[in-house]
C-alpha cells in the first residue's frame, strides 16, 4: 500500500503539514484553490525566467540554486503571506528582487484590496530535500553526464544531511535506448508502510534530446 499512492498524501495530518492555511466559504473555496495555484506557479516562473538571465555563471552550487522546495500560503482578512522556503536564495536576496516579485504576484490576486507579505527562509540543510536532488540529477544528465553516476553523486550528497534512508528511481529512454526502462538505487532504510515514518518525496520531470525521463526520490527523515 505504501508504494501505490503518494507518501505525502498519505502522511497527511500526521507527518506533513498543509501549504495553505485559510479559510473559505463552500462557494469561494474553488477560487481560492485556484489563486494559490496562480501564485505558486508565478513564483516558480519568476526564478526559471531570471535563472535563464545568469545562466552564464560558472559556480558549482547552480545545478541546485534557486530550487524551491516549498510554498506555504496563509490568508488573513485584508492579507497574503507568502512564505517560500528555498535551497540557495541567493536571486532573491537581489536589489530589487522582492519588489518585483510582488508586482507579479498582485496580478494572480484577486481582491485589490488584499496585501501581499512575501519572506523567504533558507532550508537548513539543502541536500535534505528531494527536490534538490532532483534538480541536480537533471542538471548532471543535462550536461551528458550518466545516469547511474548522477544518482550515486546524489546519494553521496545525502551523507551531509541527517537522514536514514534515500532511493532515487528514474525511468525512461535511459542513455538513448530505444525501449525505456527504470533504474533504482537505494541506502538506508524506507519504510514506506508506516505513517509515523516522515517520509519527503518528489517527482520530478527531465525534458533530455531522446524523451521525458521521470525522477522519483524518497527520503526518509525521521520517525516519530
Amino acid at each position: 500500500m505504501g508504494q501505490k499512492i503518494n507518501p505525502l498524501g498519505f502522511r497527511l495530518g500526521t507527518t506533513q503539514n498543509h501549504h495553505s492555511f485559510w479559510f473559505a466559504q463552500p462557494k469561494n473555496y474553488s477560487e481560492g484553490l485556484q489563486e494559490d495555484k496562480k501564485i505558486r506557479n508565478c513564483i516558480k516562473n519568476y526564478i526559471q525566467k531570471n535563472r535563464k538571465k545568469g545562466s552564464n555563471r560558472k559556480i558549482e552550487s547552480d545545478s541546485s540554486s534557486e530550487v524551491i522546495t516549498h510554498i506555504k500560503i496563509q490568508k488573513e482578512i485584508d492579507t497574503t503571506h507568502v512564505i517560500i522556503h528555498i535551497g540557495f536564495p541567493n536571486l532573491l536576496k537581489k536589489k530589487g528582487a522582492i519588489e518585483e516579485l510582488e508586482k507579479d504576484l498582485q496580478k494572480e490576486v484577486n481582491s485589490v484590496n488584499q496585501r501581499l507579505n512575501i519572506a523567504i527562509e533558507k532550508v537548513k540543510e539543502p541536500y535534505r530535500q528531494p527536490n534538490i536532488l532532483a534538480e541536480y540529477i537533471a542538471f548532471q544528465l543535462k550536461n551528458r553526464v550518466s545516469f547511474r553516476k548522477a544518482m550515486k553523486k546524489a546519494i553521496e550528497l545525502t551523507k551531509k544531511a541527517d537522514i536514514k534512508g534515500v532511493k532515487i528511481k528514474i525511468a525512461g529512454r535511459l542513455a538513448g535506448k530505444e525501449i525505456a526502462r527504470a533504474e533504482c538505487i537505494k541506502k538506508g532504510r524506507l519504510p514506506l508502510q508506516t505513517i509515523r515514518a516522515k517520509i519527503d518525496y518528489c517527482c520530478y520531470p527531465i525534458r533530455t534530446i531522446y524523451g521525458v525521463l521521470g525522477v522519483k526520490i524518497w527520503i526518509f527523515v525521521e520517525e516519530e
